[in-house]
């Protein structure tokens, strides 16, 4: 499993981001009311927009919001007006970082988020700085205790995945970004439960890290994490499963 992929399970199953879910809903928020304000406010015809209310659904967030939230991009209700900007850079160790917003306000964002590289130990850069070390992808994460190896592979590819990996405890499904809701949905029909189903970045070379460059790592992440603009940091750091356990007591 990819690194930050892996950090974001185990914070998961510790419950960190049920203790974060009022955050978590004001960034969903603004993903679908971008969404619908970019391509409208039917999911049928929006992948993005369906994408965004398949995650609010996944967070079980009440369905009055997400309707209000597709209103205020489409100009129904009135509302903020955001927009996307990705900032890149490296972390501790060298581990390159790309943070995506959805901000208000560039300039304040810009001042807010390069002061948290600053006091974590980072450096921002500019703009395709470390972009080209990351490729789009969808993912989907499947305990192996629930489906057999062979009846796993043939559901994936069949629905249109791209790749599986298998090791002790998950598949790792892949896909292209467009073939995502395609492969997740042939999963649900399956009744197959997956752990993490997302659209993400994966990056073509990792950076192996411990001791205190990964811990300053995580704990960089986490303070980006809980900035309310930011929807996703995607960084290309390797920390062995053992590390990462450890360090998720202490952040």
């Amino acid at each position: 499993m990819s690194g930050h992929s892996k950090w974001a399970s185990i914070k998961h199953k510790k419950g960190a981001a049920d203790a974060k879910r009022g955050r978590l809903f004001t960034k969903l928020i603004r993903e679908i009311t971008v969404a619908a304000k970019e391509g409208g406010g039917s999911p049928e015809t929006n992948p993005r927009l369906r994408t965004a209310i398949s995650r609010a659904n996944d967070a079980n967030m009440p369905k009055d919001n997400i309707e209000k939230a597709i209103k205020k991009g489409t100009g129904e209700l009135p509302g903020v007006s955001y927009e996307s900007h990705a900032f890149e850079g490296y972390g501790p160790g060298g581990v390159a970082l790309i943070v995506e917003v959805l901000t208000d306000n560039k300039n304040r964002t810009s001042a807010e988020i390069r002061n948290i590289f600053s006091k974590r130990g980072a450096n921002m850069g500019g703009a395709g700085s470390v972009a080209w070390i990351f490729n789009s992808k969808g993912y989907i994460l499947i305990d192996k205790m629930q489906i057999g190896e062979d009846e796993l592979f043939s559901v994936a590819i069949d629905s249109g995945a791209e790749d599986v990996k298998v090791s002790d405890k998950n598949y790792e499904v892949f896909t292209d970004p467009k073939d995502f809701e395609k492969v997740k949905a042939a999963f649900d029909k399956k009744g197959i439960k997956w752990e993490t189903a997302e659209l993400t970045k994966f990056p073509s070379s990792t950076v192996k890290l411990a001791g205190n460059d990964a811990k300053q790592l995580l704990a960089l992440i986490e303070a980006l994490e809980e900035h309310d603009d930011v929807q996703k940091v995607y960084a290309n750091f390797d920390i062995p499963d053992e590390v990462l356990e450890e360090l998720a007591q202490e952040i």
